[in-house]
């Protein structure tokens, strides 16, 4: 196998690009990679396009790369599509990666892309709910609602008045929320700690001009914010957006020839599916971690900075437990404590998250790695993690059974 580099990444806006399709979000994230690894696209020599929800909001099935690609004069080299939910890029990725490390090709690109903003939200509601077992689908929403009325009977008992509803909500803020709770119940977590988290998403983002939301919320102001399902309110749940993120990859040979300037060695690129949840038992993306600590020749301490699946707090709560930046249970103390903020002792999501970033859900896993190879060449502007040498990526799409349906881990070294 054969070291591999990032050479060039770009990301756009994430936000509502109401007046934009996808090939003008490709086309302004590829030529941006290009120019950033110093390369044209007539050097390349395969491209790995992610995405999740064409096909459902769009009708475009089968070939989304190769229409997108072609449309900026990018022909002649294989594509691949990958589809793999919320972790569909970084699958992408991970196919070029593998290509470059086994030698098939020395240079490749790694799209993630997706439009998701509509005004028929039915429309974008089925493509989250395409992301679990449908068959299964009326039994789970049975099970969220009746919690709901629990909740709610239980609030009313101690005499709370009722908390605006927020009006905006897919049902994996409903999987979240539910995992929160048991969270709560078993390890003390609180509501106040998702909102620590949530407050440090936003301030992070409220440095990074690429992303959708750049307000900052104190603690407060996040608790007080309209609930999506108890304990999350908004602020602590990822918006819906457009975006695209690029990358380029390339063998080390490549990467020397080409005189690359801010080259970033891939350590591990590692995959998994999910597997049922058993009470006690290593989590799979705790297993999933350790083989890319054990990959890159590394432990969970000598990670410098972290973007995590964070779409919700919770996410990011339970993530930072099972990838070892703390103990199981002590995700919410260790946020509460300022370990995860920008100056802490791991910053997570500097750029603001999925929380603030935004989360066009086929973009995300190639624009969290970008945002690492930025920090590791110095070049992350105002949110720079200072002296960062390696960094991790973990994506997470779907879920089945109660647990994710596709996991990813990506580690990266100057």
């Amino acid at each position: 196998m054969r070291k591999v580099k990032i050479i060039g990444g770009a990301v756009t806006k994430f936000g509502k690009h109401l007046d934009r399709n996808m090939k003008s979000l490709v086309a302004e994230a590829v030529q941006g990679a290009l120019k950033d690894a110093g390369l044209t696209k007539e050097q390349l020599q395969g491209a790995w396009v992610g995405n999740a929800a064409q096909g459902i909001l769009y009708g475009q099935e089968s070939i989304r790369g190769q229409v997108v690609l072609r449309a900026m004069g990018i022909g002649g080299i294989p594509v691949i599509n990958v589809e793999n939910a919320c972790a569909s890029s970084a699958t992408a990725l991970n196919g070029a990666w593998a290509m470059v490390a086994l030698g098939e090709i020395d240079v490749a690109l790694a799209v993630g892309m997706e439009k998701m903003y509509m005004e028929d939200r039915a429309k974008v509601a089925g493509a989250f709910t395409g992301a679990m077992d449908v068959e299964l689908l009326p039994q789970i929403m049975a099970a969220f609602k009746q919690q709901e009325e629990q909740i709610r009977k239980a609030q009313e008992a101690k005499g709370e008045a009722p908390k605006e509803k927020s009006g905006q909500r897919t049902v994996f803020m409903d999987v979240y929320a539910w995992g929160a709770r048991r969270h709560m119940e078993k390890y003390g977590s609180t509501q106040r700690q998702l909102a620590v988290i949530a407050s440090k998403n936003h301030f992070h983002s409220s440095m990074n001009p690429l992303a959708q939301y750049q307000t900052t919320f104190t603690v407060e102001e996040v608790l007080a914010a309209p609930e999506v399902a108890w304990p999350l309110t908004r602020p602590m749940c990822s918006p819906i957006g457009d975006g695209a993120a690029a990358a380029i990859i390339c063998s080390e040979e490549f990467a020397r020839k080409v005189g690359a300037r801010n080259a970033v060695e891939v350590a591990a690129c590692i995959l998994a599916s999910g597997e049922d949840p058993k009470e006690g038992k290593e989590s799979t993306l705790s297993k999933l971690a350790r083989k890319a600590y054990e990959k890159a020749g590394i432990g969970s301490e000598d990670i410098n900075l972290a973007e995590v699946h964070d779409a919700t707090a919770f996410g990011e709560l339970y993530v930072t437990e099972d990838l070892g930046f703390c103990a199981i249970g002590e995700g919410g103390r260790f946020a509460e404590a300022g370990h995860t903020t920008l100056g802490g002792k791991i910053p997570v999501n500097v750029s603001g998250g999925l929380e603030s970033q935004g989360h066009p859900v086929g973009a995300t896993g190639v624009r969290q790695v970008v945002e690492l190879c930025w920090h590791l060449t110095g070049r992350a502007g105002k949110r720079q993690v200072q002296g960062a040498k390696v960094g991790l990526a973990q994506n997470a799409g779907g879920t089945v059974g109660g647990s994710e349906a596709a996991l990813s881990v990506t580690i990266l070294k100057v």
